[in-house]
């Protein structure tokens, strides 16, 4: 057998969704920038940085902190929230390689999401993406006490795939969703969403397409039935 960078004898995957597995940071992105630019303020990788991988909630706090408008982070919440709806129903497609990857690890293990994303726009964009049918199993932000980066999500996915954290694999693409996992103890595959991010890894990828990937998940399934 090959051996990869990637344990293969898991017992779960946990995806996360935004920027992971669909094109969904545009959607993002587009209503950030708009934010920024109402109250006169340029909008790029530094300031993606502060709002990249977390609930809509935490952004608007964010925002409001940097935009030096404190007590205003619910309104820019809303504000958020209302944009990325509009930019998300407009598509989001699939990223290279994932549904690919998410279809060969559907079939050797129990997989799920977990994304700081609500659920309205969680289903928006799987349903999108044209991944729903590949998950039994999703969960959003608004449906635990503590999102990321606590380890909740992470921990609730594995509970109910009936894995152990420490025989699970996450796959992130922010800090945010990195802190999660490695609080929740399980291994962490990242493909970063922001090209050269410095971020925790157990295993780092440019894309969800990479060849050594795909076969891994492949790999997977013969693992797990050995």
């Amino acid at each position: 057998m090959i051996t990869y960078s990637l344990p293969t004898g898991a017992e779960a995957v946990v995806f996360d969704c935004d920027g992971l597995l669909v094109d969904t940071e545009r959607c993002w992105t587009v209503a950030e920038t708009a934010i920024f630019a109402a109250h006169g303020h340029p909008f790029g990788p530094e300031q993606k940085a502060l709002v990249i991988g977390r609930t809509v909630e935490a952004a608007g706090e964010a925002m409001a902190h940097y935009l030096g408008r404190p007590g205003a982070g619910a309104e820019l919440a809303v504000e958020l929230l209302e944009r990325v709806r509009e930019e998300l129903a407009r598509g989001a497609a699939a990223l290279p390689g994932a549904t690919e990857l998410v279809r060969a690890c559907q079939a050797a293990v129990p997989i799920a999401v977990a994304s700081n994303s609500p659920r309205e726009l969680l289903d928006a964009a799987l349903w999108s993406a044209g991944l729903s049918d590949c998950f039994t199993h999703s969960f959003a932000a608004d449906e635990v006490r503590s999102p990321k980066p606590a380890p909740e999500l992470y921990l609730t996915a594995c509970e109910t795939l009936g894995a152990a954290p420490a025989r699970s694999i996450a796959f992130e693409d922010s800090a945010t969703g990195i802190a999660s996992a490695r609080a929740a103890g399980l291994y962490v595959a990242v493909v970063p969403s922001m090209p050269g991010a410095d971020l925790d890894h157990d295993w780092l990828g440019t894309s969800l397409a990479e060849p050594e990937l795909q076969r891994w998940a492949r790999e997977l399934g013969h693992a797990t039935a050995c």
